[in-house]
């Protein structure tokens, strides 16, 4: 879809008026963060993506106990596999 808008004075900088189906159709909502890629030709506007929670090794391990980590079904290694 293309449409047609104009760009306007806001304050010291400008502004484009993002209504009616420029806001419907990606679901822009009052309050949301927004990614902005600019280059020559113009912008690209997309709703910022969830960042990916980082998980620390205590968090990953936090409530873990033999039996929620299957260790019955941990393999024993053989000398041979430990280079003795």
């Amino acid at each position: 879809m293309h449409i047609q808008s104009k760009i306007q004075r806001w304050g010291n900088g400008l502004a484009i008026r993002i209504s009616g189906v420029m806001r419907e159709i990606p679901h822009f909502e009052e309050g949301m963060l927004i990614e902005i890629e600019v280059t020559e030709e113009g912008l690209l506007i997309k709703k910022k993506q969830a960042d990916a929670k980082i998980f620390s090794e205590a968090d990953l391990l936090r409530g873990m106990t033999p039996y929620t980590a299957h260790a019955e079904e941990l393999v024993s290694l053989s000398k041979r596999e430990m280079g003795l």
